[in-house]
């Protein structure tokens, strides 16, 4: 595949997500370290070029990082319970530098150079005293002087700015009724504003990839429940997965965590199917659900290279749509990845298990495994004691899922007369 034709079908694919995004609206957080990062200005081409497919964005920037470097010796940053304990001194610099920070960032979007995404983008950015903060207090004996928390969100606010087709940017500063002006954390910001605004998608943006299995392989995606079971060793992190799991818990469709050090991260995320980092959903990302009449073109188009290899029995469109409803599939983001199907013969309380398929990119990760065990509930619903499969080259895979060989007389009387002789299928059997 060329260049060119690498480029074409990259679009093609991104088509579905362009138009899923369209009109959305996403919190992205600009994590410690981002905005000092060498990748900076290709991070706000690719916001900039959200922003132009429709996407509705709120940008929440630390100031951590730069917070610490403009500390001087004899300043340095006290911290109780990984919570900054901001005194005047320390308040002024907090206030100094997200001024600079927002102002950098306002710099950069409002940039039109040829050649680029923001060419002739004109893109507005709005912010204000969306935040009202109050005072964290005394807490162990420790008094946090003027670290606030967040008390409530401008929700109505901010959507207005978003109105505007502007993109929303807060610093991590907020206010208390008495107009008294409190430090807080980014990250606190970043969930609140996206629980108050009922944001499709809570991003991430930190200097890790993503997180992380025992093995040290990177998870795609995972419940709210499995991530908070995960045992991360880098406090940040820590924190970042709490904040988009509770975000999640309330009301938060998705969580992204991701590094803003890869190039193109955030859109690898966003327009691919398997992502640069993390998904954090209240629910399982990949859905196992029964078929419908409008899965028939990606049923058939997972299962006919597996046909044309003899490892799948032929099916018809037709045929399909007959038997669609003993059809189920695994859906990951509007795509079907796999199937597999249950034609029960109640008489004979024996069920047989076929077209099990799953998609190339998506083998090896126990998703037919998956299908299966749903196959075998439904067997059980409907009071069968055996189920069978007729394979010619995945008779091991059975073997592992604890069917056992069998003799052509272990089928119902029905399959036995269609018994293809020419095929010659291995029959295998295993209780329900």
């Amino acid at each position: 595949m060329t260049t060119t034709e690498h480029h074409i079908d990259w679009f093609r694919h991104t088509g579905p997500y362009i138009k899923a995004h369209r009109g959305r609206t996403f919190v992205v957080y600009l994590g410690n370290g981002a905005l000092e990062s060498a990748g900076l200005v290709t991070l706000v081409h690719d916001l900039a070029l959200l922003h132009s497919l429709g996407v509705r964005l709120v940008l929440v920037h630390a100031t951590r990082t730069a917070i610490d470097a403009a500390l001087c010796a004899d300043q340095s940053a006290q911290f109780h319970a990984g919570i900054r304990i901001t005194d005047d001194a320390t308040l002024a610099i907090a206030s100094e530098t997200a001024a600079r920070k927002r102002v950098q960032l306002e710099q950069l979007l409002s940039m039109g150079l040829p050649n680029t995404p923001l060419r002739d983008a004109r893109l507005r950015v709005l912010g204000g005293n969306v935040v009202t903060a109050r005072p964290i207090g005394v807490r162990d004996g420790i008094d946090y002087q003027h670290s606030g928390a967040v008390r409530r969100i401008d929700g109505d606010g901010i959507r207005a700015m978003l109105d505007q087709d502007a993109i929303a940017l807060l610093s991590p500063l907020g206010y208390s009724p008495a107009g008294e002006l409190f430090s807080v954390s980014a990250s606190e910001v970043a969930e609140a504003v996206a629980v108050a605004i009922n944001a499709d998608k809570l991003i991430f943006l930190d200097r890790h990839p993503g997180l992380k299995a025992s093995d040290g392989d990177l998870i795609r995606q995972c419940t709210v429940a499995s991530a908070q079971a995960l045992e991360i060793a880098d406090d940040e992190q820590r924190r970042l997965r709490d904040t988009a799991c509770r975000a999640c818990s309330n009301g938060v469709a998705r969580s992204h965590l991701l590094s803003y050090e890869r190039e193109g991260a955030l859109l690898e995320e966003l327009f691919t199917h398997d992502g640069s980092g993390t998904l954090i959903a209240q629910n399982p990302y990949e859905q196992a659900r029964a078929a419908e009449i409008e899965d028939i073109a990606s049923i058939f188009e997972l299962i006919r290279p597996l046909e044309e290899d003899g490892a799948l029995v032929k099916r018809s469109r037709e045929r399909l749509e007959e038997e669609i409803s003993r059809f189920l599939i695994l859906e990951r983001d509007g795509r079907v990845i796999a199937c597999a199907a249950l034609y029960p013969y109640t008489a004979e309380k024996i069920g047989e298990i076929a077209c099990v398929a799953t998609h190339p990119d998506y083998r090896g990760a126990g998703r037919a495994e998956q299908l299966l065990s749903e196959l075998l509930d439904q067997a059980s619903k409907l009071s069968l004691t055996h189920v069978f499969a007729l394979t010619t080259q995945s008779t091991h895979w059975f073997l592992e899922q604890g069917f056992e060989p069998a003799t052509l007389e272990a089928l119902p009387v029905e399959k036995q007369r269609l018994y293809n002789w020419q095929r010659n299928a291995a029959v295998l059997r295993r209780t329900v």
